[in-house]
């Protein structure tokens, strides 16, 4: 298996998709190739003593700045390493994209290089959040802040196919996200999504409401960008207010008291550590694109290998274009 990363993306860029790609290879038994400079990349493995085998290297000099407008990668920007890299992709030279670059340019260049899947509206940023019973994703995490009833269906058809094949989920449950859990509650946006994800072939079990959201009731979030960009940085930042408070009750439990707590403590950190989800996945593009967090390091880069590495095993993007496939027969027979 081929995984091509952007390898001028993010913070830390170049060093953390260099070590995450080399430890992606020795570990996970995959092919990498690097989009960016290959005289720095080289200089670094070099300095770090990082083998690059395994590792192709695919030369670009110019790189796409969090300042740059999202449609440069497709513009003026051809040539940086995120546009290389999803050309890359399109013509078939690796299975799957990962960055930690700009994130509005990675969504305009996955729908403008590899593109949609035939019958996808817009695709969404699908970032996966913790949950007392585990994980869930959220659809979307901020992509489209105005949606229409039908792309909140997608949504849910999209998120349902993830966690069933990567997450490992038979029948997961779809929820759409609302003020209220009856079914006339909501905007116009929500009521008419709620009658068609009704009827869609998919587990909906209804509206959930912001305060259940961390409850692991349902498998698959739905709700437009806005909202979704709004829960998924409330959750980051009640990630770090708990992580400060529990920090203070360890300063006052003692050394003693700490130890009995480390194990249970060290599971709850992890399970809101963005470095061992991977990233949020471009749902809804003909090829598998993650979006690793823009100041991932060595192992947050790994992490995002190996979730593009699950979503090519899992058939995720061919499993979504058959259910669109399907519905367009469905839709025709019933004309």
């Amino acid at each position: 298996m081929r995984i091509i990363l952007d390898a001028m993306g993010g913070d830390n860029a170049p060093l953390a998709p260099l070590e995450g790609a080399a430890r992606a290879v020795k570990e996970l038994g995959v092919e990498v190739t690097l989009s960016g400079d290959e005289n720095k990349i080289k200089a670094l493995a070099e300095e770090h003593s990082i083998l690059l085998s395994g590792i192709r290297l695919l030369h670009t000099e110019e790189v796409i700045t969090m300042e740059d407008q999202p449609t440069e990668v497709v513009k003026s920007k051809k040539n940086c390493s995120m546009a290389i890299g999803m050309q890359a992709l399109a013509d078939g030279e690796g299975d799957a994209f990962v960055s930690a670059g700009n994130s509005g340019a990675l969504l305009v260049g996955a729908t403008m290089i590899p593109r949609r899947i035939k019958g996808i509206k817009r695709a969404a940023m699908a970032p996966v959040l913790p949950t007392a019973k585990g994980h869930a994703i959220l659809m979307d995490g901020g992509a489209n802040t105005e949606c229409r009833p039908e792309m909140l269906e997608q949504f849910g058809i999209m998120g349902a196919v993830y966690m069933e094949k990567v997450m490992g989920i038979p029948s997961p449950k779809v929820a759409l996200i609302n003020n209220g859990a009856e079914e006339c509650k909501g905007r116009e946006l929500d009521v008419e999504a709620y009658q068609l994800m009704k009827a869609a072939d998919i587990n909906f079990v209804g509206n959930i409401e912001g305060r259940d959201v961390p409850s692991g009731n349902a498998d698959v979030l739905v709700t437009d960008g806005f909202t979704g960009n709004i829960v998924l940085k409330l959750y980051e930042g009640l990630g770090k207010f708990f992580a400060g408070k529990i920090k203070e009750m360890f300063t006052g439990a003692g050394k003693i008291g700490a130890l009995f707590m480390m194990d249970k403590l060290s599971g709850l950190k992890d399970s809101f550590d963005y470095k061992k989800v991977g990233g949020a996945v471009l749902l809804g593009i003909s090829k598998p694109v993650i979006k690793a967090h823009g100041s991932s390091d060595g192992e947050a880069f790994f992490h995002a290998i190996r979730q593009a590495k699950n979503c090519v095993e899992g058939r995720v993007c061919e499993t979504i274009a058959e259910a669109m496939a399907a519905r367009k027969a469905q839709a025709k027979d019933a004309e």
